[in-house]
C-alpha cells in the first residue's frame, strides 16, 4: 500500500510582536534621553582617570571659561522658584512667561538687572548675544553668592535635599577665577563640590 505524502509547508514566524517590542524600546529611549546642553562658552575640561556619574537632580553647575562664570541648576520648578526669589531680592518683577523661559534654560550668565531684557529676546537672538557672566567679586555679597544662596534655599524647600555643587572649568582657565568661586562658596560653608573632567586613557 503506497504511503501518503503530506505536503511540506514552509515555516513562518510572526515578527509582529518583536517589531512592537523594538519600537516600544526605541520610544522609551527617545523620551527618557537627556539632550546634551551646549556650554555658554567653549570649555576644554581637564583629563581624569576616574569616572563617576552626576546626579540627575538637586545639582548646581558652575561653568567657568574666559574669566566668566555661569550658573545652572537642575529642575524646571527649582529654576522657576529660584528666579522668583532673585527677583524678590533685587526688586524685579518677572512675568509668568519670563519665569517659564528661564525655567527652560540650563545656565545663566548675565547680571540680574539684565535678565528681564535677556529673557524677552528670541531664542536665536539669545544665541547671538555673548553673555558677560555673573558678577562674582569677593568684596561684599556678589550676585554669584546670592544665586548659590537662594538655590540652596529653594532646593531645600522643594525637595528637602541639600544642593550639590559641581564646577566645570576650562583646563587652561586661570587659577584666580576658580579661587574666587571657591572663596564665595566657602563663605556659605560649602566646602564640598565635584569637578567635571573628561575621561583620560591610562
Amino acid at each position: 500500500m503506497p504511503r501518503v505524502k503530506i505536503p511540506r509547508k514552509s515555516t513562518a514566524i510572526d515578527m509582529t510582536a518583536m517589531c512592537d517590542v523594538a519600537f516600544l524600546l526605541l520610544t522609551f529611549f527617545i523620551l527618557t534621553a537627556k539632550p546634551k546642553s551646549e556650554d555658554p562658552v567653549p570649555v576644554d575640561t581637564p583629563g581624569s582617570i576616574s569616572e563617576a556619574p552626576l546626579p540627575e537632580k538637586d545639582l548646581a553647575t558652575l561653568t567657568v571659561g574666559k574669566g566668566k562664570v555661569f550658573f545652572g541648576v537642575e529642575g524646571f520648578e527649582i529654576r522657576k522658584e529660584l528666579l522668583q526669589q532673585m527677583g524678590t531680592k533685587y526688586n524685579i518683577g518677572f512675568t509668568a512667561n519670563e519665569l517659564k523661559e528661564f525655567a527652560n534654560m540650563n545656565t545663566i550668565g548675565v547680571p540680574v538687572q539684565q535678565i528681564k531684557q535677556y529673557l524677552n529676546m528670541d531664542p536665536e537672538q539669545r544665541k547671538a548675544v555673548a553673555q558677560p557672566g555673573i558678577p562674582s567679586d569677593t568684596t561684599g555679597t556678589s550676585e554669584l553668592y546670592n544665586w548659590i544662596h537662594e538655590a540652596r534655599i529653594v532646593t531645600k524647600n522643594l525637595d528637602n535635599q541639600e544642593l550639590r555643587f559641581t564646577i566645570k572649568g576650562d583646563s587652561k582657565e586661570e587659577y584666580p577665577t576658580l579661587q574666587r568661586i571657591i572663596a564665595i562658596m566657602q563663605k556659605q560653608e560649602v566646602n564640598k563640590f565635584s569637578l567635571i573632567t573628561s575621561l583620560r586613557k591610562q
